[in-house]
């Protein structure tokens, strides 16, 4: 099947699910009813579709979005291929696969095609629950109380230098030896997480900015997938 003939047919059936953003910050938001909420807000795009991936050809349904660009020259072949494919001028720098489903005949105007700019309006809707996902902030290496929570010695009856240490780690006879996933120092954060349960409090098309009433994992700037 020619890209054209994907383009034309992916139209009339493929229907996006979420985006791809990034952090920018946390603040207060304040509802129609006076509540204060702490909110995210999210950078979305625009996001530009590459690729439709569909039960047919590929077994399940789905569409690969590209979000930001490289900068001149500094762009991969591979990902280069898959630009031009879609018509794209300029190369995303991040691409992502985000589930879809297929829409009722007659619901064009919520599908989407190859090529296609996608922004935060076409997607989500105020009122509506998403899922995020992001990478945690790296702490580098910290001790049981940084980590785990970890009460720490007593500070005072003779305790000397051992105020943040972890105490016993194992028995002497029996087992003899350290239990498999037992608590102790080691690298934090750094890890992929996911939050679930986030609402849709405001967008800003313009800006194309989202945002959620919560917090979201990750620092500043950090890369997000927005799922419905």
């Amino acid at each position: 099947m020619k890209v054209s003939d994907l383009t034309e047919v992916a139209f009339f059936v493929i229907m996006i699910k979420g985006l791809i953003g990034r952090k920018l910050d946390q603040t207060e938001f304040f509802t129609e009813q006076g509540k204060r909420l702490v909110v995210t807000r999210i950078n979305t795009g625009p996001c530009f579709v590459l690729q439709l991936k569909t039960i047919d050809k590929d077994g399940y349904d789905a569409v690969q979005l590209g979000f930001e660009a490289y900068r001149k020259n500094k762009d991969p072949k591979t990902k280069t291929g898959i630009a031009k494919k879609a018509g794209l001028t300029e190369t995303p720098r991040f691409l992502m696969e985000i589930p879809a489903t297929k829409s009722q005949v007659g619901g064009q105007e919520n599908a989407v095609k190859l090529g296609e700019k996608i922004m935060v309006d076409q997607v989500f809707e105020i009122g509506d629950t998403v899922k995020i996902t992001g990478t945690t902030k790296g702490k580098g290496f910290q001790g049981v109380i940084k980590r785990w929570g970890f009460k720490g010695d007593s500070r005072t009856h003779g305790t000397k230098h051992t105020e943040r240490a972890p105490g016993s780690i194992g028995s002497s006879a029996t087992p003899s030896r350290v239990l498999k996933g037992k608590k102790m120092s080691g690298r934090m954060g750094g890890v992929q997480q996911t939050v679930g349960r986030l609402k849709v409090v405001a967008i800003d098309p313009e800006l194309n900015i989202l945002t959620v009433a919560g917090v979201v994992p990750g620092p500043k700037k950090g890369l997000l997938k927005i799922i419905k």
